[in-house]
C-alpha cells in the first residue's frame, strides 16, 4: 500500500480557502478631526487670559468704551493668545491649521448667533399681537389707533403679498429662464449685450424699479396704483436674480447629455427641453425661490406704485393694495405700542413665508446631485418596462 504525502503548500491551501471564505470584516470609520483635553485647555486658557488682559486694557489703560469694541479687542486677543499657546505645544503646520478652525467655527457661531437674536427680536416684538387669531382673519379697515390687540390684523397684507407673489413669479419665471436660456444655449452677437443688461440690473436700487414703473405705467399710461403694478416693479427687481442664476445652473449641465442628445437626432430646443432643464431642475427651482424671496420683501417699488390702504381688497388689478413689507412700514412708525406690535407680528409672518419658500425649493429640487427622487425612480422604472415590452413585441 502506497502513501502519498502532500507537500505543506498544498496542505496550507485549504485553510488559506477558509480564510478566504471568511465574510469581510466591518470597516471603522476614522475621525480626522477630534476634540482632546488637550485642545479645550488651550482653547479656555486663550478665551480666560485674553479675556483678563483685553479688560485691563480696555477699561483701565486705553480710552476706550462700548460693548461693541470691548468683544471685537477680545476676539483678536484671543487669536493672538491662541496662537502663542499653540505655538509653544504644536508644530506651524498645526497650529495654522487649529487657528482656521477657530476663525471658522466662530464665524459660524457668529452668523447663528445673529440670526437668532433677529428671530428672538422679532418674535418678543410682535408675539403680543401674533397669539390672537384675529390677527390673521382681520384687516384694519375697522380699526382705529387706540383699538385693543385683539382687534384688527393684517389679513389685507397677506393676501395682498400672495397676490403681488403669484404675479410677480409669473412675469419673472418664464423671462428669467428664457434669458438664461438664450445666453447658455443659443448664444450669438447678443448674448453678451443681455448678460451686460442683466448684471447691470442686478446691482439696480429698488427704489429705482418702483421710480420706473411709477413714471412709465403710472404716470405715462394712466394706470392707477395697484398690485399690478406693484408686481411690474417686484419683477424688475426680480428676473435679473432669476436669469443669474438660473444661467449659472444651466452652465453646470455636463456637455456630454447635450452631446448624446445631438447623437440620437434631437434638435436642438428639444434638447434644451428635454434634457438640459430637467438636469438643472434642482438649481432652477432655487434661483426661483430665491427670486421670490427677493420680491416678497421688497418695500420700496411698493411703496411707490401699490400705494397704502387699510381695506381690504382681494383684486390686485384695481386700486390700492397693501402688502406685507408696506404694512410693516407703516405702523412700526406709529407712536401707539398696539401698531408697533402689529408691525413686528407682520414680520414674522413674513419671515415664516420665507421660510416656507426655502423648505419648497428643497422639497420640489430634488435629493442633490447623483440621488434620484421617489417620481424619478417611478419613471425610469415606466421607461424601462415599455422597452422591454417593445423588445419582447419585436421578436
Amino acid at each position: 500500500m502506497t502513501t502519498l504525502d502532500l507537500p505543506p503548500a498544498a496542505a496550507a491551501v485549504p485553510a488559506a480557502a477558509d480564510a478566504a471564505a471568511e465574510p469581510p470584516r466591518p470597516e471603522k470609520r476614522v475621525r480626522l478631526g477630534g476634540v482632546t483635553a488637550e485642545d479645550v485647555l488651550t482653547l479656555a486658557g486663550a478665551l480666560t487670559g485674553s479675556l483678563a488682559l483685553n479688560w485691563m486694557l480696555y477699561e483701565r489703560i486705553l480710552p476706550f468704551s462700548g460693548a461693541f469694541g470691548f468683544l471685537l479687542c477680545w476676539y483678536v486677543l484671543f487669536l493672538l493668545g491662541y496662537f502663542a499657546i499653540g505655538r509653544l505645544q504644536w508644530g506651524p503646520l498645526m497650529v495654522r491649521d487649529r487657528l482656521v478652525s477657530v476663525v471658522a467655527w466662530s464665524s459660524g457661531l457668529l452668523v447663528v448667533g445673529l440670526i437668532a437674536d433677529q428671530i428672538g427680536f422679532v418674535l418678543a416684538r410682535g408675539l403680543d399681537a401674533a397669539r390672537h387669531l384675529n390677527f390673521f382673519t382681520e384687516s384694519m379697515d375697522h380699526t382705529a389707533a387706540l383699538s385693543p390687540i385683539t382687534s384688527g390684523g393684517a389679513l389685507n397684507a397677506m393676501v395682498g403679498s400672495l397676490e403681488q407673489l403669484a404675479l410677480t413669479t409669473l412675469f419673472a419665471v418664464p423671462l428669467g429662464i428664457a434669458a438664461a436660456v438664450f445666453m447658455s444655449e443659443v448664444g450669438g452677437r447678443m448674448a453678451r449685450p443681455v448678460r451686460t443688461l442683466v448684471e447691470a440690473m442686478t446691482a439696480l436700487p429698488s427704489i429705482v424699479a418702483g421710480l420706473f414703473i411709477l413714471g412709465v405705467v403710472i404716470i405715462t399710461f394712466g394706470f392707477e396704483k395697484s398690485g399690478l403694478a406693484a408686481s411690474l416693479a417686484c419683477t424688475v427687481m426680480t428676473m435679473p436674480i432669476v436669469t443669474r442664476a438660473a444661467e449659472v445652473v444651466i452652465r453646470l449641465v455636463p456637455g456630454t447629455l447635450r452631446e448624446a442628445s445631438y447623437a440620437l437626432g434631437g434638435s436642438q430646443w428639444r434638447t434644451v427641453w428635454n434634457v438640459v432643464l430637467p438636469t438643472a431642475r434642482p438649481g432652477l427651482v432655487t434661483a426661483v425661490v430665491l427670486g421670490m424671496a427677493r420680491g416678497v420683501g421688497e418695500t420700496s417699488p411698493v411703496l411707490l406704485t401699490s400705494g397704502f390702504t387699510s381695506q381690504f381688497n382681494a383684486d390686485p388689478f384695481s386700486e390700492h393694495q397693501v402688502s406685507l413689507p408696506l404694512y410693516i412700514w407703516n405702523y412700526v412708525k406709529q407712536p401707539y405700542p398696539e401698531m408697533i406690535s402689529r408691525a413686528f407680528a407682520a414680520g414674522l409672518t413674513l419671515m415664516g413665508v420665507v421660510l416656507i419658500l426655502f423648505v419648497t425649493a428643497r422639497v420640489l429640487g430634488g435629493r442633490g446631485p447623483g440621488r434620484l427622487t421617489r417620481r424619478q425612480v417611478r419613471r425610469i422604472d415606466r421607461s424601462a418596462r415599455r422597452v422591454e415590452a417593445a423588445a419582447l413585441g419585436a421578436r
